[in-house]
């Protein structure tokens, strides 16, 4: 049986899943793992759905080797013990930028990779890792078809106001524009919520995407309308260890007056900011609530304060709330968090039922809320491999 498989490469970090090519077209998870830890003691672990362990390797010496490296192994394993038959029909890649350019996804060449490597200024911490793979991949096996799925193309066609800045024409028209990311899991959200409730989909929603990486967005009837992150994959909410929004002349007094270098700056607002440099602690929302130090209790309230800040300007955007929904690592399991954001939007009219949101259930508002509040897990590696699929097929006709 053919199977596709979709890889998210990123920092540190590279997580793949295989899914098995059914009769009649759907797509059915049959293994996943991730790379951990890549730059410090990378470790291996793959796994069937059923929990069995197919592989699970460390490299206590390892900090020295490459994505590629680690990636060259996990592919000459699968190579050598293929999983009970699945042949591999293409790989769909994550690639968090696309630029003006790219809306749809994309059969990877030569010509589109040189295209992307342009955009990795644009996404310091993610694409230069995005085409990592995609070279190793190239490398292991040339003929293999690989697509690349893209982070901003949800975006795409948001209404035109909502990607200007207030600077010079020529610099938009040039590209400096506000893009949006997260793509692929808010399109995963407007899928799936279409599904479980028809009529909230087709109304006015906001998707809140909280993990080490977050933002919001704010949906139409499954359209992206406005976004909390622009440029770059800095803007916005407070992150992990990005700052997100920040007033422009910080950074210029940061080089003018403090005389710090563009690295320095760039190191200390995507890796040194967010949860991590508010508590001094963690960039970790689970250590952060099992922190006793005010400290911590800073950084979880600041984090909800801003998430809650921004839902209000994207229910402008919008001209309205019908729900809201929570997704990612924070959002689908922090029901403190969840909490502590839903208190400070009472005034939308929305009641967290304590009890539904603390058994972690999909519906959390209380009955007499004016709008809807949802917990909706998020699968970017299978809306990549859907999007591969389709490729595919397109291509074969």
């Amino acid at each position: 049986m053919k199977a596709v498989v979709s890889l998210n490469s990123g920092s540190s970090s590279i997580k793949f899943s295989l899914f098995a090519m059914e009769p009649g077209g759907s797509l059915q998870l049959a293994a996943g793992g991730k790379i951990e830890k890549i730059g410090i003691a990378p470790a291996l672990k793959a796994r069937r759905t059923d929990g069995t362990i197919l592989l699970d390797r460390t490299w206590p010496d390892g900090a020295g080797l490459t994505h590629a490296d680690l990636l060259a192994d996990l592919f000459s394993w699968a190579m050598q013990h293929p999983l009970e038959g699945y042949e591999i029909a293409a790989i769909g890649h994550r690639i968090v930028h696309g630029g003006t350019e790219f809306s749809v996804p994309r059969r990877i060449d030569s010509e589109l990779i040189d295209k992307l490597e342009a955009l990795c200024p644009l996404a310091p911490l993610h694409q230069p890792h995005n085409l990592a793979a995609v070279r190793a991949i190239t490398k292991l096996d040339p003929d293999l078809p690989q697509v690349a799925c893209f982070d901003t193309a949800f975006h795409h066609d948001k209404p035109a106001l909502a990607s200007r800045f207030a600077i010079p024409r020529a610099l938009h028209d040039q590209g400096i524009r506000r893009y949006g990311f997260h793509g692929l899991s808010y399109e995963y959200i407007a899928r799936r919520l279409a599904a479980i409730d028809p009529a909230l989909a087709s109304g006015k929603v906001i998707a809140a995407h909280l993990g080490n990486g977050a933002s919001l967005c704010a949906m139409a009837a499954g359209q992206s309308v406005d976004t909390t992150m622009g440029f770059t994959a800095l803007d916005g909410l407070m992150m992990g260890s990005r700052s997100g929004s920040l007033d422009p002349g910080v950074v210029l007094h940061l080089m003018t007056q403090m005389g710090m270098g563009a690295k320095t700056i760039e190191d200390m607002l995507y890796r040194q900011s967010g949860l991590l440099g508010v508590s001094g602690i963690s960039s970790d929302m689970r250590t952060l609530a099992a922190s006793d130090a005010p400290e911590a209790k800073e950084a979880i309230d600041l984090f909800a304060w801003r998430v809650a800040r921004d839902t209000g300007a994207l229910a402008a955007s919008l001209e309205g709330v019908d729900g809201i929904i929570f997704t990612a690592g924070i959002g689908e399991n922090d029901a403190g968090m969840r909490s502590l954001i839903g208190r400070r939007l009472q005034w939308l009219g929305l009641e967290i039922d304590d009890r539904a949101n603390a058994a972690g259930e999909t519906l959390i508002s209380a009955p007499e809320s004016r709008i809807k509040a949802l917990v909706i897990p998020t699968d970017e590696e299978r809306m990549i491999a859907i999007h591969t699929l389709s490729l595919l097929q397109e291509t074969a006709q």
